[in-house]
């Protein structure tokens, strides 16, 4: 019991977690389902039952009456029958012959038959359900000339004759085999004592045997199809005649269906068989008292128009359930439409699209939530507009500290050249590195911008190299590559590759007297600037550089590669990249990639 109610409760629990994580769509929408169901199947069921009552009340009433129409018919032939005997004993013939009986004169018995024989041709020709006709008398049997009446088989030794006697008011016997008449028919007979001058003789019999198959035809007359089937029983429970329709043999002998079936002179009961119930409807004879008649029909058959009603209702019920959830999936939608929009703009919210604004013709609850919504999204947008622009002061501020810090660096190495060249007296030098220092200058000044044209840093770059020449004759050249003339106007960071430039002199001809070569190409690639500084000095270690690059004291050489690289994330955040590469003795290379999609913020910077 305890484990039972444990998987009870784990059961309700699962459901319940189920519930509450379904949508509030499908949550309404279950209800809507739920209660027009309860309410469609509560309907369904009350008209069920209505109707199938009422059904059920018409189908016993009918067969009731068909039960009762062929048990009429029946005692109307078998009156008929009677009344055929009656006139046969009001007949002369019959009376002439019972004055020979009574005084047991045998000397006309020839002459009596002959008479009789109108008579008894006349009782068949009216009815045809008879089969034959036989008086049995003490002087001798007649009968029909046309029937071959056996010799060896005595009415009086006969059962038909022994039930007579228990039966003096006349007696109806089941169906048997006629031993009285050559032909071995199944008949049924009807023995009643002979009457002459209105009183029973004793030892005067009439037998009127009637067809079996006849009464069996007459019985199945109103049988509508195979769905009722007709027992006529005795009192005793035995078949009077085969019915041929009905193939249970084991009903009439239950003690249960002869108590049933003998109770009052009409009724009806179910009786089960073979695990299904039968409706038996059952009435008296009036003309044979001890037959009874049963029609047996199987109860699903009866009420097969009640199973019709009920497919209708189910189909009915299944097509309202299938037009509920289509309306209710439409009601539904449009409920919640509101709710689904607001969800839209909260997750293009989470993808930081914050322009989104709800907006609806409805001012209920979910209306007043949206605009709510509204008004959220103004302040947030408010205060990031507020934190951007506090964000771009403080990053302009940074790389102006870079490029301040990477100006003095250079100024430094370049008035140091200056001061060699002086020292050896070569004063044309001096004048032409001081010119070209202040062409620098201009070029790095650059009305205080923090980006210059692709074409300005090359001429930047271009006026050091011409400091350097100078200062070291002969040790490089310097050569650009440029592979579009529209990518000149460019706008890049300032004093961008003139650090990378002074490594390449500094360090990578530091051993070196002359024959150096300082490469720069100018392309595209995949929508990006790719700028190239490649040198044929004495190369470095890549995975050494990198490592330094992350420390926090670093070269000289490492100082200026960090300071680019810092400022290419200002600029341009993820975007931007740069990559080393080289081999000791091999030469340098560096690789710079800038995005050439347009930039945002103010003066053309990139943001982060």
């Amino acid at each position: 019991m305890k484990s039972l109610r444990r998987w009870g409760g784990l059961i309700r629990e699962k459901l319940s977690d189920r519930f509450y994580q379904i949508s509030i769509k499908q949550r309404v929408l279950f209800s809507f389902i739920l209660l027009i169901t309860l309410s469609i199947s509560a309907m369904g069921l009350l008209t069920y039952r209505i109707a199938g009552k009422e059904i059920q009340n018409n189908a016993f009433e009918t067969s009731r009456e068909t039960v009762d129409k062929t048990m009429q018919l029946l005692d109307y032939r078998l009156n008929d029958v009677a009344m055929s005997v009656q006139s046969l004993m009001l007949s002369d013939a019959y009376r002439q012959m019972m004055i020979d009986v009574q005084a047991h004169d045998v000397k006309n018995y020839y002459v009596h038959l002959s008479e009789m024989q109108y008579v008894l041709s006349q009782a068949t020709f009216n009815e045809p359900i008879i089969e034959n006709v036989l008086i049995a008398t003490p002087i001798g049997d007649f009968y029909s000339t046309t029937q071959v009446r056996t010799q060896d088989h005595s009415f009086y030794g006969s059962e038909l004759y022994d039930n007579s006697k228990k039966n003096p008011g006349g007696y109806w016997a089941k169906a048997h085999y006629d031993r009285l008449f050559t032909g071995n028919q199944r008949v049924v007979s009807f023995v009643v004592r002979g009457i002459y001058e209105q009183t029973p003789i004793t030892n005067v019999f009439i037998v009127v045997n009637l067809r079996e198959n006849r009464i069996t035809s007459l019985l199945n007359q109103n049988s509508s199809g195979n769905d009722r089937e007709y027992l006529l029983l005795n009192k005793e429970g035995e078949a009077v005649v085969q019915s041929g329709g009905f193939t249970r043999e084991e009903p009439p002998k239950d003690p249960a269906f002869l108590r049933d079936s003998t109770t009052g002179s009409e009724g009806n009961f179910f009786y089960p068989f073979d695990g299904e119930d039968y409706l038996v409807n059952y009435k008296q004879s009036t003309i044979a008292p001890n037959w009874i008649l049963a029609g047996i029909q199987s109860k699903d058959q009866l009420l097969g128009q009640l199973k019709g009603v009920q497919r209708t209702i189910l189909y009915v019920i299944l097509v309202f359930l299938l037009t509920t959830w289509f309306f209710s999936n439409k009601l539904t939608a449009a409920l919640l439409k509101p709710l689904f929009k607001l969800s839209r703009l909260m997750r293009r919210v989470e993808e930081n699209q914050l322009s989104v604004s709800f907006e609806s013709k409805y001012n209920d609850e979910i209306a007043q939530v949206g605009f709510q919504f509204n008004r959220m999204m103004t302040e947030i947008k408010s205060l990031i507009e507020d934190v951007r622009q506090n964000e771009e002061g403080k990053r302009h501020a940074e790389i102006r500290a870079l490029t301040a810090q990477m100006e003095p660096h250079f100024l430094y190495n370049t008035l140091n050249t200056i001061y060699c060249k002086s020292v050896m007296g070569e004063n044309d030098d001096v004048n032409e590195m001081i010119l070209a220092l202040s062409q620098m200058f201009q070029l790095g000044l650059s009305g205080g911008k923090d980006l210059i044209p692709l074409e300005d840093e090359l001429s930047h770059v271009q006026q050091y190299c011409a400091i350097q020449q100078k200062c070291y004759e002969d040790l490089f050249q310097y050569k650009v590559d440029i592979g579009e003339e529209e990518l000149l106007s460019f706008p890049v960071p300032k004093i961008l590759l003139q650090p990378i430039v002074e490594n390449s002199i500094q360090h990578g001809f530091a051993d070196r007297r002359r024959g150096g070569v300082i490469q720069v190409r100018i392309s595209t690639e995949h929508s990006m600037l790719h700028i190239v500084v490649e040198d044929n000095g004495k190369g470095m270690d890549v995975v050494k550089v990198e490592q330094g690059m992350h420390k926090r004291e670093v070269s000289k050489k490492g100082y200026a590669l960090v300071n680019i690289r810092h400022r290419l994330m200002l600029y341009y955040g993820g975007e931007a990249r740069m990559e080393l590469s080289g081999e000791p003795g091999a030469g340098s290379r560096t690789d710079l990639w800038i995005p050439l999609s347009p930039l945002r913020g103010e003066g053309g910077s990139y943001g982060i």
